[in-house]
């Protein structure tokens, strides 16, 4: 009997300790398993956060290309080493540097106005300067342009360049008409100067023909040509003054020549792009002229292409008008125009991106408009409020009290109340006829 029980509470050791060993490995396995399942909470969590951002990273490259955009290398298309393109392209090229959006600018030395919009349509350039005249042909697909209009875009409007024919003292030439038989400088071939020639002398019912010689020079050329009488005449549409100009005053006697009357008329009826301007008397900075001289301007533009990224437009667009409102410009012809006029009287297209931030600009100007009305307004109520008071003061003093005799500044001393005993009667009063303020 005693064996059996022994037997007995032996086997109910050994199923214990057998209990006991499966135990610990089901509550190893549950651990396991409850970390599992939180790790993979965790993940789920983690995915979840991760999906989340990038939803709103998303969101954000959905609603402005700024926050993901890569950075952009640009190449600006200027001009001639002599003109003003280059320099401004010069002084521009640190500005969009210091954006996060821009890696860097390359300036480049260019034929101008027809080859920058080529090299735009090409892909060599992707920001440049030209005058609105070729830019409107351009567009229009028309003059050089016929039948392949340029995909190109206004991020700015410039300063104006004046058609400035200047013409030897001695070659007798007064106006348009009598280029008639002269040898005339009318700018590189396919310049924006070239262009502007030839639509002026056509609107003095002139041609190439009508000419002894025409000249494909550039400025110094020009000037140069002048200088040996080799030319009696030239064009030179730029921004005032023009330095060949000016240079060539200090070696030859010459006269700007009036784009006046009919001609002036029908540039202005003809092309949109065309404005009247007058080259002031007696302005040391604009050749100090002895008496004014009438003619006409083209604006000048900063175009790019319409393939331009919306938020690269938009910072460009930005950064240039902080430069011209900061008073660090430091080329002459970018203070010859409002900043506030940069998206105004354009005869192409603005790009998006650069519109936007002037319709930003417009907001902005409103808002303060409306601000200063309001403290106006505010200032008025203020005043018109302590008028009264003091109204009322005056009136409960005089009621309580004789009037004081008054010697201030405002009041003299001779513009007194007088008393019974004066001789003078009220109406002599001086204050009486004309109150003090």
């Amino acid at each position: 009997m005693m064996l059996r029980t022994g037997m007995l509470v032996a086997a109910l050791g050994l199923s214990g300790a057998l209990l006991a060993g499966c135990g610990d490995d089901a509550d190893d396995q549950a651990q396991e398993e409850t970390q599992s399942s939180s790790t993979s909470q965790e993940n789920g969590a983690s995915s979840q956060a991760s999906s989340a951002d990038s939803g709103e990273s998303q969101d954000m490259a959905t609603s402005g290309e700024a926050a993901g955009g890569e950075p952009v290398n640009l190449i600006f298309g200027t001009g001639g080493t002599g003109g003003s393109y280059y320099p401004i392209g010069g002084a521009l090229k640190s500005i969009f540097e210091q954006s996060e959006l821009v890696d860097g600018v390359q300036v480049v030395s260019t034929g101008a106005s027809v080859q920058n919009i080529n090299n735009i349509s090409d892909g060599l350039n992707q920001i440049a300067i030209v005058m609105s005249d070729v830019a409107y042909d351009a567009v229009n697909g028309q003059n050089q342009f016929d039948g392949s209009p340029a995909d190109i875009e206004a991020l700015a409007g410039l300063y104006p360049n004046v058609v400035q024919v200047v013409a030897t003292a001695d070659s007798g030439i007064e106006s348009i008409a009598d280029l008639a038989g002269k040898r005339v400088g009318v700018g590189k071939v396919g310049s924006g100067v070239e262009q502007s020639a030839a639509k002026v002398i056509e609107s003095a019912g002139l041609s190439y023909d009508d000419l002894a010689r025409v000249s494909h020079t550039g400025y110094a050329d020009s000037v140069t040509e002048m200088s040996n009488g080799n030319l009696d005449a030239a064009f030179f549409t730029s921004g005032v003054p023009n330095s060949s100009i000016t240079g060539l005053m200090q070696s030859t006697d010459i006269t700007f020549v009036p784009v006046t009357g009919d001609v002036a008329s029908s540039l202005l009826e003809q092309y949109p792009y065309y404005e009247t301007y007058e080259l002031p008397a007696g302005a040391p900075e604009r050749y100090n002229l002895d008496e004014s001289v009438e003619t006409v301007a083209i604006r000048n533009m900063m175009i790019v292409g319409s393939d331009m990224r919306d938020d690269v437009a938009e910072e460009l667009a930005r950064r240039f008008h902080d430069y011209l409102e900061s008073g660090n410009v430091s080329v002459g012809a970018l203070k010859q125009f409002d900043p506030n006029t940069m998206n105004q009287n354009l005869v192409v297209p603005v790009h998006a991106g650069a519109q936007a931030f002037y319709e930003t600009l417009a907001s902005a100007d409103d808002a303060s408009a409306t601000s200063a009305d309001d403290d106006s307004d505010l200032s008025e109520e203020t005043a018109s409020s302590s008028e009264n008071e003091a109204a009322a003061t005056t009136e409960a003093d005089g009621a309580e009290a004789e009037p004081a005799k008054q010697t201030s500044a405002e009041t003299p001393e001779d513009n007194v109340e007088t008393g019974a005993d004066s001789d003078a009667s009220g109406s002599e009063n001086a204050q009486d006829e004309q109150p003090q303020s």
